[in-house]
């Protein structure tokens, strides 16, 4: 369901061989292309021989925080770009990236996508060792630990993002820009996406393929999980981590189900047809008699249309979303909350008076907007309501990049299916089963995320990350 979750962030990174060409248009556009993975900040940092680094940041989208004087002002034929949507680490400007240090004899800027489980004990670590920090996010623990290795320890690159990648629990893809060269990197568990593209000889790396098609770039292959990537001799160059091979893969399932736009490709499997199979699945486990098949728009209309052609039941529009509503409305009342999901979505009465509905959404995670929602919906007067979901019941917190909830707020941790169906007052409510999401999704169970459904984590959670603390809005 929007608005109940987020995800971190997208990031970018572009490498051209022409040192005269300035690149930060190009990431602006895919930074663009990137936006529903994140919307609090935007930030764009450029190199060249001449200049050296040239980097803003700031609050809001992409257009918010850029406009055309901005972009001319960051020459350079290296750039990485980031949209940000916080986990760990408050919303504020001191936390927007890409993360920068530049200390004279080098630099780092460094965009990341993930969560570290284990970063307080890193940050400590770093501040014994007279690190100072501006910002409370995961993320410039990262930047530091490289600073220190490559700068400080005298490391060559490649062996510092190896020694900092061993010390890393959790989530993690980067694009980093040092030396003026730019690396990718992804984790050895894969759980966020990494794809690298081609332009004209130009390299770019970014978390959807997305980001690829906006400026016309060839999609060349994902990043493996535990690569490192670079760009030398007008080639793709690879170092695999010595960790990559030896975790278990646990690609996040929530990008197919929810996140990542329905036209990208993640790891080979395109998202559309994916929500497409996840309706046709719902529709075996819940084969109803009813007038029209409704989403909740927009990430549940490719579910809708699979449901509708399995069924035979025909597709229709009952909600009207209200583009021009962010994520980022601030509701600090009851009242205003259920203003706010009026803004948002508006039902079409004559689509839905009288009707048995099927009604698809993605997920429930907290229960309060499908409640309101569904309320919504009663006004126009159906006559029955049929509620699927295309998502198992959400059970634990996600320690790795997305800001869900803690357990005790997670509505199927604490009810029964038939418990949510009578607090949502409609005829029948349905979830996907596990099994059947898989199906959909068409990878290995073993090869997936699932820890939120089942609360089996690819990593050890580091003791006192307690799921009732561990969100900090």
């Amino acid at each position: 369901m929007q608005g109940e979750m987020e995800d971190k962030c997208g990031i970018v990174g572009f490498h051209s061989k022409d040192e005269s060409k300035d690149v930060a248009s190009l990431i602006y556009y895919c930074l663009y292309a990137l936006q529903h993975r994140g919307q609090e900040s935007a930030g764009i940092a450029t190199f060249n021989q001449t200049v050296g680094l040239s980097h803003h940041c700031g609050m809001g989208l992409i257009t918010d925080v850029f406009d055309n004087d901005l972009i001319q002002s960051l020459p350079g034929h290296m750039a990485v770009g980031h949209v940000r949507y916080s986990t760990t680490g408050q919303s504020k400007l001191e936390n927007s990236q890409p993360f920068v240090i530049d200390f004279g004899d080098g630099f780092i800027a460094m965009a990341h996508n993930g969560d570290i489980v284990n970063s307080d004990e890193l940050r400590q670590e770093l501040i014994d060792d007279g690190f100072y920090f501006r910002s409370d996010s995961d993320s410039e623990v990262i930047c530091y630990l490289i600073k220190r290795e490559h700068y400080d320890n005298k490391k060559d690159i490649l062996e510092a993002i190896e020694d900092v990648c061993k010390r890393l629990v959790g989530s993690y893809a980067l694009t980093i820009l040092v030396d003026g060269e730019l690396y990718g990197v992804r984790d050895p568990m894969g759980i966020k996406p990494l794809a690298i593209a081609e332009r004209d000889g130009d390299y770019i790396v970014a978390s959807e393929t997305v980001a690829f098609d906006v400026i016309n770039a060839k999609y060349v292959r994902d990043v493996v999980p535990g690569e490192v990537v670079y760009f030398k001799n007008d080639e793709i160059n690879s170092h695999m981590l010595e960790s990559a091979g030896k975790c278990k893969l646990s690609h996040c399932m929530f990008e197919y189900v929810y996140f990542a736009r329905p036209d990208s490709t993640i790891d080979g499997i395109n998202v559309y047809e994916t929500r497409m199979n996840i309706g046709k699945q719902l529709h075996e486990l819940y084969p109803i008699d009813a007038d029209v098949v409704i989403p909740v728009p927009d990430s549940s209309i490719p579910a809708a249309i699979g449901y509708s052609r399995a069924s035979g039941i025909p597709y229709g529009e009952g909600l009207i979303k209200n583009r021009y509503v962010g994520r980022t409305f601030i509701m600090p009342t009851q009242e205003e909350r259920e203003l706010a999901v009026r803004l948002k979505l508006n039902p079409i009465k004559e689509a839905i008076k009288g009707k048995k509905i099927i009604l698809i959404d993605d997920s429930i995670v907290r229960g309060t907007t499908s409640k309101q929602l569904l309320d919504l919906v009663k006004e126009a007067e159906p006559a029955e309501i049929h509620f699927l979901v295309g998502c198992p019941p959400v059970m634990a917190p996600c320690y790795y990049g997305v800001a869900m909830a803690t357990k005790k707020e997670l509505i199927a941790a604490n009810y029964t299916v038939e418990e949510i169906q009578e607090q949502l007052d409609i005829d029948s409510l349905g979830y996907i089963t596990l099994p059947a999401l898989v199906k959909a999704i068409g990878m290995p169970k073993e090869n997936l995320c699932l820890g939120c459904l089942n609360e089996e984590y690819p990593t050890e959670i580091p003791d006192g990350l307690e799921a009732e603390t561990y969100y900090k809005p």
